[in-house]
């Protein structure tokens, strides 16, 4: 019989996919798929082949099917969502990553990544001016990093309150309350849900009309609440950027010996800025934090920083032991310490060297250029007749709506309008979202390659589409 091996590593392609990687992100000018679900099940479907198939070939075939199916999130003109384009220094490392073929999960398995994961981790508690003694773990993205930080939060409350859950469980536990935003992001509950936590365990806070929670509906509802309880916070609210307020969540926190958790996304990254810092003012005074690494930091997906003051309960909440499991030598790092995961991508490697291609002073940049286009884009829109701003303007995000003053449902219709006539082109990416029961066209300022003029481009170009839809 007649096998087929894979084909040797001297006739993988890499000279071909580094050329095209070179090309890539200046050529691409259509920021939309283009391709059909359809068609897209057609190009990668199929039967597998009996045989295997040259590398060569199945690289031009990758290229060929992918294409037509990848959305521009790389380029000046994407707004649709807070996600990063990649920095080209950690999509290099990234390469390495697979070509090393490291599992991180603990120390032995590959001493180099997971000193490179520490580095990169006391490098991300740095720029967030964090409690140095926290713990981070490094996991996929910002959702597993709210539920590492919420499970935590879960295990430490239900201790004080003189439950073991290692031992126990959660069958016979003490009720836990979690008092969190009416507004919060999708993922916070999720992350809730996964850790066993139900509807009747959760107090749904008013918001502020910037979907902040009003803290005197927070303390009073805490007031009403006994046994034990967590706080779940936002440092940059997904629709306005809105920062909520840290100094009275901590307060409250300190009196009902509640674990205080913060959702910063993308907004803890504030944190590093020279003029938004104030922004996150008290954030440090929480119990644990969880943000992505790929979003406004731009790592390579996946990278997101699960991060807890308090080291223990994060280790008791994670960890994972076995004989054939040995500890690192002297304080070494091993990532099941601090992630649910052993069998784990190398993520250290793309985190260094993202890190250091940016530095202190990138960073800062960074950030600052992003929240100044926001502010340029609002200050130009602003005096636009039927362009209504509905955000305080504090970070990257802004939400607008466009309305002829025929009542809201007509306001939703050119909303919609709007955001057809922005992506026709192919130039830029926008969506729409519901927003207080409103159609909003979101705007998320992140690429690298957004500058001041891209939006003031882009403010002509709405400008010039609203008064065409108008007339």
């Amino acid at each position: 019989m007649k096998h087929s091996l894979p084909s040797p590593i001297s006739d993988i392609p890499f000279d071909k996919v580094a050329a095209y990687a070179a090309t890539y992100r200046s050529g691409k000018t259509n920021l939309h798929a283009t391709a059909t679900l359809e068609e897209l099940r057609a190009s990668f479907g199929g039967v597998l082949p009996e045989q295997g198939q040259p590398a060569e070939q199945i690289i031009d075939d990758l290229i060929r099917a992918a294409e037509p199916g990848l959305v521009g999130n790389t380029q000046s003109g994407f707004y649709a969502w807070v996600m990063g384009s990649s920095h080209p220094a950690g999509v290099a490392a990234d390469w390495l990553t697979s070509i090393w073929g490291q599992n991180c999960g603990i120390y032995q398995c590959s001493p180099a990544g997971s000193t490179a994961e520490e580095a990169a981790c006391n490098w991300v508690l740095d720029l967030l001016d964090l409690p140095r003694q926290s713990s981070v773990g490094l996991t996929i993205g910002a959702t597993m990093a709210g539920f590492i930080g919420l499970a935590a939060a879960r295990d430490e409350v239900l201790r004080r309150a003189g439950h073991d859950i290692a031992e126990d469980g959660l069958q016979s536990a003490p009720h836990v309350t979690i008092f969190i935003s009416d507004d919060t992001h999708a993922s916070n509950l999720a992350a809730l849900r996964y850790l066993g936590f139900g509807n009747r365990n959760i107090a749904r806070i008013a918001t502020d009309d910037q979907g902040c929670m009003l803290t005197d509906d927070l303390a009073e509802q805490m007031n009403q609440t006994q046994g034990p309880k967590i706080i779940v916070g936002t440092a940059g609210h997904i629709n306005t950027g809105a920062f909520e307020d840290f100094h009275t969540m901590a307060d409250l926190s300190e009196e009902h010996d509640a674990w205080l958790h913060i959702d910063g996304a993308f907004g803890l990254w504030a944190r590093s800025s020279s003029t938004r810092h104030a922004l996150a003012d008290g954030v440090e005074r929480a119990d644990s934090w969880s943000t992505d690494g790929h979003k406004w930091l731009h790592i390579p997906f996946d990278a997101g920083f699960a991060i807890v003051k308090d080291r223990a309960a994060h280790r008791r909440a994670m960890d994972i032991t076995a004989s054939y499991l040995p500890d690192p030598p002297g304080d070494g790092r091993n990532a099941t310490h601090f992630n649910p995961e052993l069998s784990r991508r190398a993520r250290g490697f793309t985190a260094w060297a993202t890190l250091r291609a940016f530095g202190k002073q990138g960073v800062r940049d960074l950030i600052d250029n992003h929240c100044h286009c926001a502010e340029l884009l609002a200050q130009s829109l602003a005096d636009e007749p039927g362009i209504t701003i509905h955000n305080d303007v504090v970070l990257n995000q802004l939400i607008l709506s466009f309305d002829l003053g025929r009542g809201d449902e007509d306001a939703d219709q050119m909303t919609q309008r709007m955001e057809q006539a922005l992506n026709a082109d192919g130039s830029h990416f926008f969506r729409i979202a519901k927003w207080q029961e409103r159609c909003v066209l979101r705007v998320s300022i992140l690429s690298l390659k957004t500058k001041p003029h891209h939006v003031l481009e882009l403010s002509e170009k709405m400008k010039r589409l609203w008064r065409e839809i108008r007339g």
